[in-house]
């Protein structure tokens, strides 16, 4: 028997910010937390984009050094979100511990700040840098960095599963736990993503001539999806964290409810690994609303994946219009924040939650003149008051994998 999965608790490090009060101010006063990039004394010296979706205010971490010792940024990031999940979930100890709580968390890269030191003790010539390599910097490093320092900072002992599909990372986690819980294998589960501030990930899509470099002098003019002026994507950093329940264990213990996961769906295009593929979204979104047993006119939401690249937002718009037409209303968040790489799936779903429950939609920001190719859809381009029933979160990556979450107010 399938069961009910409900939200219940979110908590978001984003570029606009970290409690729901200021994420919504930005939203609503259209501020952006795109902001000049910070010199590495690296990278930052020869790639082309200047801009980068920053955190760039203080975060109180109160973790004991038990903790501290084998995480890197990108872990703080998640155990810092995910322990303000549980502190307001009203969970005990004993159930948190129990093995009947899961944890679905992950990141693109791991920690790449502390890989750049490991790699380069590595090549050193120096037997004293080689040295210096700490006996905890891989669990620092490593790509499921997030998921298990989750578990050991909380003693939990469920299901563990570290997705790291690079833009799918934390829209992965939460679908997997989704399926985690209807399906009987858990009864709640923790999921998100976090990525932490590096070039790297500039330097990738700079190489690949994805980024955005027009407006280096004016970063809060960038990333601008679907506009006839976009000229690439905006790298940020952040962490999501979402608990999920099965909704009778929600119910009995008087929860606050977000919303409900009523679908989600995640295929690959089959193909090539960087090229957006219409045929392949188009399949993720009908499979996403085919879970939720809805037809496309009851979506009245869709949060887009939206990343401001000039191939990427056509695909998405064209896929978006053979299933929806001009039905729903479409807001690109990554305008605000910058693509928030592993994270910004989580983010984007309790943010699209927080709209639910304020009564509005924010717009695209910086959209002023919609690409012919991208207008087969209803753009949101001004703050409108709107009851969201029904949602739709999009993500797609690297690699081919595309995912489709939906959400309902209960």
């Amino acid at each position: 028997m399938e069961r009910r999965v409900v939200i219940t608790q979110g908590s978001a490090i984003t570029p606009v910010g970290h409690s729901k009060e200021k994420i919504v101010q930005s939203l609503i006063e259209g501020i952006s937390g795109v902001k000049k990039i910070r010199p590495d004394g690296l990278l930052s010296d020869f790639i082309h984009c200047g801009v980068f979706g920053t955190v760039d205010y203080p975060i109180a971490y109160d973790f004991k050094r038990l903790y501290r010792k084998t995480m890197g940024p990108v872990a703080y990031y998640a155990c810092q979100v995910a322990k303000e999940v549980l502190e307001g979930s009203g969970l005990d100890t004993d159930f948190i511990t129990s093995g009947r709580l899961g944890v679905a968390f992950g990141s693109t890269h791991g920690s790449p700040t502390v890989q750049r030191e490991i790699y380069k003790s590595f090549f050193s010539q120096s037997r004293s840098s080689f040295s210096s390599i700490g006996a905890v910097d891989y669990l620092k490093s490593m790509v499921h960095t997030t998921a298990v320092n989750i578990t050991k900072m909380f003693g939990i002992t469920g299901r563990v599963i570290s997705s790291s599909t690079a833009c799918t990372t934390s829209s992965q986690s939460v679908g997997f736990g989704y399926e985690m819980i209807k399906y009987g294998m858990q009864d709640a589960m923790l999921c998100g993503g976090a990525d932490e501030y590096d070039t790297t990930t500039v330097a990738v899509f700079d190489n690949l001539l994805a980024c955005s470099t027009e407006f280096n002098d004016t970063p809060q003019l960038t990333p601008r999806p679907f506009d006839n002026q976009r000229d690439g994507l905006v790298v940020g950093e952040g962490a999501g964290a979402l608990l999920l329940e099965e909704y009778e264990f929600a119910k009995k213990r008087d929860a606050t409810i977000l919303a409900e996961i009523i679908g989600f769906s995640c295929n690959n295009n089959g193909g090539d690994l960087i090229l957006p593929n219409i045929d392949g979204i188009t399949a993720t979104i009908k499979l996403g609303l085919k879970d939720a047993g809805i037809g496309p006119d009851s979506v009245d939401f869709v949060s887009a994946h939206a990343t401001g690249t000039k191939m990427g937002d056509v695909i998405e718009a064209q896929a978006m219009g053979r299933v929806y037409g001009k039905s729903p209303v479409v807001t690109g968040l990554k305008s605000y924040m910058g693509h928030t790489m592993g994270s910004c799936g989580a983010i984007e779903m309790l943010i699209t939650s927080y709209m639910m429950a304020e009564g509005f939609i924010a717009p695209t920001l910086n959209l002023e003149n919609i690409d012919e190719r991208c207008n087969m859809i209803n753009h949101a381009q001004e703050l409108v008051e709107s009851d969201i029933r029904i949602a739709a979160i999009q993500n797609f990556a690297f690699g081919g994998v595309n995912t489709c979450l939906i959400i309902k107010k209960i």
